[in-house]
Parts: structure tokens; C-alpha cells; sequence
């Protein structure tokens, strides 16, 4: 991935305005990706977008770029990227685009694909969009240009796809549930599956204006949620984000839920019911606990890099089913091709349901460590990673951790930062390793 040019982990994204976040941007890759994916003989592409303004600016340049390759373009409106993905597979269609930047503030906004299995583009053909984007953009003839669309039953059709994941012998009613769109994709989406499934929702987030995406509110800015749950005395709070494909949630007392939290509760549900294929994918940043949890288990475990791509790349390979992060990126391969915050929580819910307790009860006896993170910046050139005083102070930390601690330090992918992050268990003590360590960084980047 470090060697493309415009793709990152996730597609391509950035500030609306620069590029290549840009209207001719747009164009060109919307014609070189329809140029690609349209090799196979299959000339139909999906498009969905959150709810950014921008995504109107983009959604049309896209438009005259897949149709000047002969592509033919159905347009989905506002919906979340694993309903994208769902809906791609469902309509046999060559690839699915999502026009959205996650988690991000309005001003950015990105473009993702998924192939027609609903699963990330492989590599080689990223690669292969990327090669044409440094050619010129050649129209087909006209009488082999493609047509536009749209699917109006879209919503829909994901509705029903969501509550297929939860068994029909359950019910959700008596469930108060507080649901927070984040004013994103999910707005019209999430509320409905709960309310259909017989819980009653009181809804927050899900009056979209273009520009409130993510604004203090979703899965990244959790204290409304909170309050909102307090306030209704409500039983449990779902958290997504602008684009549906994150999940966090809130106890009946207020106790943030995080995905560490719930990859602990849908392995442990899938080891009682006999359906845990293998193990469990987590990621650098997965909570030791999880670690030491599942070994008690006997569950296997094992760490994929920072991003949900990587996580699904793991159980692909292993053939496993569960995997996430702690930021709220869970995947359930027995009911998606990618992560889905709503079928995330609806496996939660499963889980209450049948064991007839609380979002808390779910959590007894799983404690997790403390965990602290210090960025520390560094010089272009400079390597303070194989820095031997660094070296020697995580080599001190990590001895006397013993078994009852770790200490990860990495680069950031996007920033000139090393982070350095010690898991132990006492809180006080964990954060004066990590400022140790920190410091040693610190003197070996200046």
C-alpha cells in the first residue's frame, strides 16, 4: 500500500477542494475505475454516498466518468458503506462505490470501491485504476456509453438484510434503546431496524443538514449518547458513524462500550452456541485483555495491522469469522462481506436477548487494562525506533510488565508521530512506563 499514489488503506480521501478530493479528479477516476472493472464483461456500477453536501459534487463527477467508459450507473442515494457493499453482491454488479469519509468531519470527503463479491478491491486492481489515472481520459463512442439510474427501494431492500441477522425467534420488544446516527448514512436505516425488530428507539443524530456529520455526536464524540441514555433511563446506546460501518454503545449506566467490548462479547456468544470458526482477528491495538481473556478460553487470537482491511485479510486467510478494532470496525463473516455496525449491535442484542441480561451483565468478569497513548513527534530523516536508549527503556518496561502488560510503539501512517502505547495493569503505573518510554523518543527524534 505504501508504494500507491492515491489509494490509501481506505480509498481515496482528503479535504474537499484539494486534491484529490476534486470535482476533474472525480472524472478521471471514475473512468479509469469503470475502464477496469468493466473488463470482466459486467457494465454495472452501484454509487452511495453519506450524507456530505459535497457528496452531490462528487456523485456527478463520478457519473461522467463511469458513463464516458461505457459503464452504466445506479444510483443509491444516502447509505452506509456495508449497505453498499450488501447491495452490490445482491445486484450482481460489477463494483460498488461509496462516496464518504467515515468517521471525518464534513470538509472531507472520500471514494471507496467494493468488488462484486461486496468484499475491498484486490490489490491488482487498485494498482490497475491507478496506472490509467496517469493516462488520458479516452470516451467510448457514444452509442457505448452507459446509462444512469436509480435504485429506489435501496434502503429497503438493506432494512431487511439487517434484521435477517437477527434470529426470528427473538424479539427486541421491551427494549429501550437510545440509537445515534451520527447525522450520517444510517439515519434513515438504524431506527427502523430496531423499531421493525420491536424496540423502542428514541432517535438522536438523524437530521442530516450536509454539514453535522460526525459533529459532536456518533460512535467518535460519545457524550450525548450518554446523556440521552441517562435521561430516557434507557436500556443500552448504539453509537455508528457518518457511515454506518463503525459501532460503539453505552450501558444502561452510562459505561462506554467499545469494540474490544464487543469482539469479547460476540466471540464469547459464538464459542457458547458452538458457531466460533477458529479464532479471533484483532489488530495492534486490540486491549491486552482480549488477549489473555481468550487465551483462557481457548480461543486463538492473533494481531493484524491498524484497519479493517488488514483484519479482514486475516480471516480471510485463517478462514475465521470475527475480527475488529477497538475503534468500532467489527466483522462478522458468517453475516457480512464487510464491517457493519448495525449487524454488529444486532449480534449484541442477540446475545442479551437469549441470555436474558443486561448490555453490563454481557461485560462481567471482562476488565480491560489500562491503556496509554503518547504521540511523540520526529524529524524527516531521523529513526528514533533504532535509537539503542529507546531500545533499552521498552526492554526495562516490558521485563518488568512480565505477562501482565505490553508496550507497542509504531509509526503513524498519515503523520510524522511515533505512538507509544503501554498496556498494564495498574493505571498509574502503565502511564509512567509510557512516559519513560516517551521520553527516550522524545530525546532520540531531536
Amino acid at each position: 500500500m505504501s508504494q500507491r499514489k492515491y489509494f490509501g488503506t481506505d480509498g481515496v480521501r482528503g479535504r474537499v477542494g484539494d486534491f484529490p478530493i476534486t470535482p476533474d479528479f472525480a472524472v478521471k477516476l471514475g473512468w479509469a475505475a469503470g475502464t477496469v472493472l468493466s473488463k470482466s464483461g459486467n457494465q454495472r456500477v452501484l454509487v452511495g454516498k453519506d450524507t456530505r453536501l459535497s457528496g452531490y459534487m462528487l456523485e456527478s463527477a463520478l457519473e461522467a466518468g463511469l458513463l464516458s467508459a461505457g459503464v452504466s450507473v445506479e444510483f443509491l442515494g444516502p447509505m452506509p458503506t456495508p449497505a453498499v457493499a450488501y447491495l452490490t453482491r445482491n445486484f450482481r454488479a460489477a463494483a460498488g462505490i461509496v462516496i464518504s469519509a467515515s468517521h471525518n468531519p464534513y470538509h472531507d470527503n472520500g471514494i471507496k470501491f467494493f468488488s462484486d463479491s461486496g468484499s475491498k478491491l484486490p490489490d491488482a486492481v487498485e494498482s490497475e485504476i491507478e496506472r490509467l489515472l496517469d493516462e488520458d481520459l479516452v470516451c467510448v463512442p457514444s452509442e457505448q456509453m452507459g446509462r444512469a439510474s436509480r435504485i429506489d427501494d435501496a434502503p429497503g431492500r438493506y432494512i431487511e438484510f439487517c434484521k435477517s441477522a437477527f434470529p426470528s425467534e427473538l424479539s427486541l420488544t421491551g427494549l429501550t434503546i437510545v440509537v445515534d446516527c451520527a447525522h450520517g448514512a444510517t439515519y434513515h436505516i438504524a431506527p427502523d431496524v430496531l423499531r421493525e425488530l420491536g424496540a423502542q428507539v428514541i432517535e438522536i443524530g438523524t437530521a442530516p443538514n450536509g454539514v453535522n456529520i460526525n459533529d459532536k455526536c456518533g460512535a467518535t464524540d460519545l457524550a450525548t449518547l450518554q446523556a440521552a441514555v441517562q435521561e430516557h433511563k434507557a436500556d443500552l446506546g448504539f453509537a455508528l458513524d457518518g457511515d454506518g460501518d463503525r459501532l460503539m454503545m453505552i450501558t444502561a449506566d452510562g459505561r462506554v462500550v467499545d469494540g474490544d467490548d464487543v469482539i469479547y462479547i460476540l466471540a464469547r456468544a459464538a464459542q457458547q452456541d458452538g458457531l466460533l470458526q477458529g479464532g479471533i482477528v484483532g489488530t495492534l491495538m486490540s486491549n491486552f485483555a482480549l488477549e489473555k481473556h481468550f487465551a483462557d478460553r481457548n480461543i486463538p487470537f492473533v494481531r493484524a495491522k491498524v484497519g479493517d482491511r488488514y483484519v479482514m485479510e486475516e480471516l480471510v486467510k485463517r478462514d475465521w469469522k470475527i475480527g475488529g478494532e477497538n475503534s468500532g470496525h467489527i466483522i462478522n463473516r458468517q453475516f457480512h462481506s464487510t464491517g457493519d455496525g448495525i449487524i454488529a449491535g444486532l449480534q449484541v442484542l442477540t446475545a442479551m436477548q437469549r441470555e436474558q441480561c443486561s448490555l453490563a451483565d454481557l461485560l462481567k468478569g471482562f476488565e480491560k487494562y489500562p491503556q496509554v497513548l503518547i504521540n511523540v513527534r520526529f524529524k524527516a530523516g531521523s529513526d528514533p525506533l533504532s535509537d539503542e536508549a529507546v531500545k533499552a527503556a521498552v526492554k526495562d518496561v516490558e521485563d518488568r510488565l512480565g505477562d501482565e502488560g505490553r508496550v507497542l510503539l509504531r509509526k503513524s501512517g498519515t503523520e510524522p508521530l511515533i505512538r507509544v502505547m503501554v498496556e498494564g495493569r495498574d493505571e498509574q503505573i502503565t502511564k509512567t512506563f509510557a512516559q519513560q518510554i516517551a521520553g527516550e523518543v522524545e530525546a532520540a527524534a531531536n
